[in-house]
């Protein structure tokens, strides 16, 4: 697990905008009329309606489409009984994966109460605003009760996480290890390590699968949940045994499954050597499994095993499930969430692991072939088909039991539905990371003293993606790393000025002098240069001493530019670099360039640029569809001696469809033909680029490429990562002076699955 502090946690949340979620408007409100449409006197009239017929709310509301996440912070994570208000940034948490997984809009809801008729009957009162309810960190035995009431008492979707949540994901991996075991619900002997809530949700949903109950051993903190036990709660009294067992070693014996729902390091290699054949292990205690992976896995070579980490096979990842049974829910407005579409999740995760893996997954976690076996028992939460796996079984699940108020008719629309609604930005920076964390590299800091810098080091360290190197005074970093509380101790840091480094100056001044003798540099100023960190940098990147470099947090961007040119210059074939930047939009990722490197690009350097381009994009698991843009339209603006930009793009695109006909691009089209397919398709239907979403835009020149994307920025509400150079021999790249933490960790990313 990736050591988060509290200086970063809190940075985080603080950042901008406090806290993670925010009301975006959905309709136009720029105008008088657009005002008196929204609110008086417009209002009234879907307000009449609704009071004529109630299920016209969906209609008119955005009722459909939210959830409310709900809790009074008695069971917070692995905090505990910590009150609603403290409980709340995990609620926004909540409410943030429902958004960026399902496109389901949630207002988190901290009850202050722990009595349970005050619960009920507020979330009742206020009921009546959600499409759906998600109960979340609410103590068993509470949660049983609240939860079992109001489902009787509401008619909508209603489900408390914590239990079914754990329960779907884990059981869709029990079926499908015993089919990889050989062995049969019914039959298994099964052990579950823990009481509470996610426990014995987990337990009940492996009965209606299929499993025996009297095969089934619950351990609490005491031992085994036996009948002659006068200690249990109702809930409890349920699973106990009269069985002559009373301890979690002597269930183990001869178990098939164990599913540990607990605490870490409570398991024995010894105890796992004691299951039977073909043993399935699902320690899902966060963030320490009930036993290590690595020894669990050297006890047993026959041994299938999950956790609930990400490092290691088999992730029971809650994300897999809740997502897209609410979503499920909510299209066909289900008035509730029973069995039934309970039991179809599982189904649907089950198969979906079956299923032939998409190279875009296999790539994003740097599997060559992912495929289902003891490594792979569950989808990876990062597979864009759960959204159109998981929801239409759920969906068709309520259909079939009876409690869908809005059919789906035609799937194949629905499917098509799901699948637009998010764009790829969710995922995309999801799979670089991944694949980064696969392999990190040396990643050297030029300004290695500088604070925001420090951050992202100590987050890509921590979080595995990179091995950063920190350039500066030794003493005054090591200051600011004691002073921020940083765990940086095990890195490399390098003053450039100490003498120390004398040795290494004086054999970079040697490298340089090599490349620059004839260039006007003489030996004196190749050594001055080793002292200025930026050209340091390089030159440990061009020796081999570091995989890639960052700069630009407080050096000009042609400062860097302009010696990694000289030192280490483009790759081979070709004749110049180029920069691109992420516009991260709620449609989907696009792709600009150039923005910040060639000023007047001739014909070459465009051809250069949108192969360099498409070549990144394509890092990304994106198939690139290139415009490059102008103000003309396929030859709509006659040549003349004032359409040299012009001409150029027409070059450009004649010679990528000559030489590069693998790529679809087309060109020259003004920018709103480009981005909206439905009036390109209406006005050109010959173009190459179809009835596709253009994806990656090449300007004319960077005057057009750098204001497009700080508009984009700047008005637009996008996010932007980069600029991304492009075609270096190694990774250099420069962030804004103006960048964000956020910003300096995605270079770093990128730079190491450049460096791969």
């Amino acid at each position: 697990m990736a050591t988060i502090t509290k200086e970063d946690a809190l940075l985080y949340h603080t950042e901008g905008r406090p806290g993670k979620l925010e009301v975006v408007t959905t309709k136009p409100h720029t105008t008088q009329r657009d005002l008196s449409l929204a609110y008086s006197p417009g209002v009234a009239y879907p307000c009449l309606e609704i009071n004529k017929n109630f299920d016209d709310i969906y209609k008119y509301t955005s009722k459909g489409n939210l959830v409310a996440v709900i809790s009074n912070g008695t069971a917070v994570l692995g905090l505990g009984d910590i009150g609603a208000g403290a409980g709340k940034p995990v609620m926004e948490g909540k409410g943030f994966l429902f958004k960026i997984f399902a496109d389901i809009d949630v207002f988190d809801i901290e009850v202050d109460t722990k009595d349970i008729d005050q619960f009920v009957q507020t979330v009742k009162n206020i009921a009546v605003t959600f499409g759906g309810i998600n109960l979340e960190d609410i103590k068993a035995p509470e949660c049983f009760e609240i939860e079992e009431r109001l489902k009787r008492e509401l008619q909508i979707p209603l489900m408390h996480d914590d239990q079914h949540g754990t329960a779907i994901i884990s059981s869709a991996g029990i079926i499908n290890s015993l089919e990889l075991s050989g062995k049969k619900l019914n039959e298994a002997r099964l052990v579950v390590n823990g009481a509470g809530a996610s426990a014995i949700a987990c337990t009940k949903l492996i009965i209606s699968l299929g499993a025996n109950p009297e095969n089934i051993v619950m351990v609490d903190s005491k031992g085994v949940l036996r009948k002659d036990r006068t200690d249990l709660n109702k809930y409890k009294v349920e699973f106990a045994t009269d069985l002559d067992i009373r301890t979690l070693p002597e269930a183990m014996v001869g178990a098939d499954i164990f599913l540990g729902l607990s605490q870490a390091n409570i398991v024995s290699k010894e105890m796992v050597q004691s299951m039977a054949k073909n043993p399935i292990v699902f320690a899902m205690a966060n963030p320490d499994p009930e036993i290590p992976y690595d020894d669990a896995m050297s006890a047993r070579k026959d041994l299938i095993m999950a956790t609930g980490r990400s490092d290691y096979p088999n992730q029971v990842n809650n994300v897999l499930g809740f997502p897209y049974i609410f979503r499920g829910a909510l299209d066909v407005r289900a008035t509730c969430i029973n069995e039934e579409m309970k039991l179809a999740a599982v189904y649907a995760l089950a198969g979906l692991a079956k299923e032939v893996v998409p190279e875009s997954v296999s790539k994003a976690y740097n599997v060559k072939n992912l495929v289902f076996g003891k490594d792979y028992i569950i989808p990876k939460p990062l597979d864009p088909r759960l959204l159109t796996t998981v929801a239409p079984a759920v969906a068709k699940a309520a259909m079939d039991s009876g409690v869908a108020r809005k059919p789906i008719e035609d799937w194949n629309a629905y499917k098509l539905e799901l699948s637009q609604r998010l764009g790829l930005d969710n995922q995309l920076f999801h799979g670089i990371v991944i694949k980064a964390k696969q392999n990190p590299k040396r990643i050297v800091f030029a300004e290695g003293d500088n604070l925001k810098v420090l951050r992202a080091a100590n987050e890509v360290l921590h979080e595995g993606i990179a091995i950063p190197i920190l350039l500066g005074n030794v003493e005054e970093i090591k200051q600011l790393i004691k002073d921020n509380h940083f765990d940086l101790s095990e890195i490399q840091i390098i003053d450039p000025h100490s003498n120390e480094n004398n040795k290494t100056r004086k054999a970079f001044a040697n490298l340089i002098y090599d490349k620059r003798q004839r260039k006007g540099v003489t030996m004196a100023e190749a050594y001055e240069m080793t002292f200025n960190r930026n050209y340091y940098g390089i030159m440990m990147v061009d020796a081999g001493l570091a995989d890639g470099m960052i700069s630009g947090v407080t050096t000009h961007y042609q400062d860097v530019i302009s010696p990694a040119l000289k030192l280490i210059g483009p790759k081979p074939n070709l004749n110049h670099i180029s920069s691109m930047n992420i516009v991260m939009t709620k449609k989907g990722p696009l792709f600009f360039a150039d923005t910040t490197v060639n000023l007047d690009p001739d014909v070459q350097t465009l051809i250069e640029t949108t192969l360099l381009t498409a070549e990144e994009v394509r890092k990304f698991n994106i198939e690139p569809v290139i415009a490059l843009v102008s103000y003309s339209n396929f030859g709509s603006v006659k040549l003349s001696e004032h359409t040299n930009t012009l001409e150029r793009v027409r070059q450009a695109v004649a010679y990528l469809h000559k030489n590069h006909p693998e790529l679809i691009v087309d060109g020259e089209i003004q920018m709103n033909f480009a981005l909206n397919k439905e009036l390109r398709s209406q006005k050109f239907p010959f173009t190459l680029l179809e009835n596709r979403d253009v994806n990656t835009i090449i300007f004319p020149n960077l005057t057009a490429g750098n204001i497009a994307f700080k508009m984009m920025y700047e008005i637009g509400g996008a996010e932007v990562v980069g600029p991304i150079l492009m075609g270096m021999k190694k990774p250099i790249h420069v962030v804004p002076t103006e960048c964000s933490v956020r910003e300096i960790v995605n270079m770093t990313t990128i730079a190491v699955v450049d460096a791969h």
